[in-house]
């Protein structure tokens, strides 16, 4: 489901992570008042009257050095736009209107997407008049609000829902959609073009080089596979936190878009910390995952070099064993076929059911033979029933009594027992237990 993105934007210190932690309900930013200390990679959904959009929180990515901080706001805002369905531009009330908060709505003034200022600090209906001074930027939709106790972003909220366009469900979509993501310069474009067998793409050895940004169909026996569009950057960018925030955003909505995401390696740096965070969120998300590890051409090989790095990579992702591992070189074009049948196999074990009575018949013995731990007090605890439902990935619930005493290492077990039984490569899937 392509779900509406919208960027909060605004200087360091006006609210901005306060707003994020307020709309989805969250307390994930790190609030300080320090300026920009918004460190983390942030964005979160946000429900409104039944209806969802996702929100990332820009603060704090400005650079150290004075001479290049209104270079790198002026970007940031520039690229954003590119990037989102509407922005939240945030101003502090209290302090008034300064030099950076009028170059920000000259760009946004320019730009044809939907922008709201939002006037924050405004605790009380007294502050309201603090919104006068900023009609002056021009702007059309201005609300005078509380990021920290909420005032009027419910009419905010009504606004910017009946503006935002919420495509329905995918329902026709049956083709496999398929991301390429992964960190700038692991080699996702080269791989996307010997996939094609075209040069869509400028592809350079500057990190976030890419420049259009279109989904790319790839015929394979007769079958068409969406290409989910993971291109780095289309403005260049002099600031290095914003090469690598926007590339995050744009790996985050590929990542969402898809159905399968192929997360791209590089083979002489393994998996890195932002491989890791990928990780997680795809397995949050449950898209089918696969781990390719590409520029093999360039490893010098012994007998056992492919299980040994398999081996390191296995260890640093932990409980994500099920996600299949293939080694590939985008340049020479070694098994990245092999790579698209990995990922069609994966598309299916998504979408596959396994009727009830063969889930009882299997796993209710192994259950038996090896029962959860007793509750607190002593009681038994009993898995009496197992069905599969979802539609979009693999749901398992367990009826059970006292259920809320199943510990997290037996759920882990049953997890295994499932994938030991039934397969479900590559794909993350979720345990429900309710009472019986």
């Amino acid at each position: 489901m392509n779900t509406p993105l919208v960027l909060i934007i605004g200087r360091p210190n006006v609210g901005k992570s306060t707003l994020f932690n307020r709309l989805t309900k969250s307390t994930t930013a790190i609030v300080d008042d320090v300026s920009g200390v918004t460190r983390d990679r942030i964005y979160g959904d946000v429900e409104w009257n039944g209806k969802y959009f996702r929100v990332i929180d820009t603060g704090g990515y400005v650079p150290d050095s004075e001479d290049l901080f209104e270079t790198a706001i002026r970007e940031q805002i520039e690229i954003a736009l590119d990037e989102c369905d509407a922005t939240l531009f945030i101003v502090d009330g209290r302090i008034g209107m300064t030099p950076i908060d009028k170059e920000i709505a000259n760009i946004l003034r320019r730009s044809s997407k939907l922008s709201y200022l939002l006037v924050n600090k405004s605790d009380t209906p007294g502050f309201e008049t603090n919104k006068a001074d900023f009609y002056s930027l021009g702007l059309e939709h201005v609300y005078d609000v509380s990021a920290l106790n909420g005032r009027n972003l419910g009419n905010l909220l009504d606004d910017l829902m009946n503006h935002l366009s919420f495509a329905d469900e995918l329902e026709n979509e049956t083709r496999l959609r398929l991301a390429i993501i992964g960190k700038p310069n692991v080699g996702k474009s080269s791989l996307v073009n010997a996939l094609v067998g075209y040069d869509r793409s400028i592809v350079t050895n500057i990190p976030g080089t890419t420049r259009d940004s279109i989904d790319s169909i790839l015929k394979y026996y007769g079958q068409e596979i969406v290409l989910v569009d993971t291109a780095g950057l289309r403005k260049k960018t002099k600031i290095k936190e914003n090469v690598e925030f926007f590339s995050n955003v744009r790996t985050y909505k590929a990542l969402w878009n898809s159905d399968v995401a192929v997360l791209l390696l590089d083979s002489n740096l393994g998996v890195e910390h932002q491989d890791q965070k990928i990780i997680q969120e795809a397995v949050r998300r449950r898209k089918g995952l696969i781990l390719a590890v590409n520029k093999w051409d360039l490893i010098e090989k012994e007998t056992n070099t492919a299980k040994k790095y398999e081996d390191e990579i296995r260890e640093k992702i932990g409980s994500v064993d099920y996600a299949p591992i293939i080694f590939i070189s985008a340049l020479t074009k070694q098994r990245i076929f092999k790579l698209v049948e990995i990922a069609k196999k994966v598309h299916e074990e998504r979408h596959k059911r396994i009727p009830t009575n063969e889930l009882n018949e299997t796993l209710l013995p192994i259950i038996q033979n090896t029962p959860p731990p007793a509750s607190p007090t002593g009681k038994e605890v009993k898995i009496k029933y197992i069905t599969q439902v979802g539609e979009h990935y693999p749901i398992f619930l367990f009826f059970a009594n006292e259920h809320r005493y199943i510990p997290e290492h037996y759920k882990r077990f049953l997890e295994k027992m499932i994938r030991k039984h039934f397969g479900f490569e590559g794909v993350p899937m979720t345990l429900s237990f309710k009472e019986k």
